[in-house]
């Protein structure tokens, strides 16, 4: 399977965050969305980074206390990690897990058309996996029958 089709499968509205708004802004969109990254756009809505929890947290590390009202732009990671609607299932597997990254943002000609995550990942392997344990039963199950 592709990114491309998994993002399908998912809700289609994409949480973001403008370069010049604030951490605190940041913090409250994760919060309101119960998401753990936002893509950081341009004025144009071209992805230019993505701040994470982690993120936040190293900023709050190094920042202190002053570290909600510095804009997105600086505690960002950019560019952003990102991968096209045609990378396949495994090359983002192998991906997040070699670079320990957590979400990828999905561009298509520079253009975000959305953000894929470990969860992501992670349930659509469980499905797949459901649907191999469904067809191994039947088989086993057809196998008994012919006796």
């Amino acid at each position: 399977m592709r990114v491309g089709g998994l993002l399908k499968q998912k809700e289609a509205l994409v949480v973001t965050i403008r370069e010049h708004e604030t951490v605190a802004q940041a913090a409250r969109l994760l919060i309101d969305h119960n998401i753990g990254a936002l893509p950081v756009t341009d004025s144009k809505g071209a992805p230019v980074g993505l701040i994470s929890e982690r993120d936040l947290v190293q900023a709050l590390e190094s920042e202190g206390g002053e570290v909600r009202s510095l804009s997105a732009s600086r505690v960002m990671r950019a560019p952003a990690p990102s991968c096209g609607e045609d990378a396949t299932v495994r090359e983002v597997m192998g991906r997040m897990t070699r670079d320990r990254l957590r979400h990828l943002i999905v561009v298509t000609d520079e253009e975000l058309v959305g953000v894929i995550s470990v969860g992501d990942l992670v349930k659509h392997r469980l499905e797949e996996l459901e649907t191999e344990t469904g067809v191994l039963r039947d088989y086993v199950a057809a196998q008994r029958a012919r006796r």
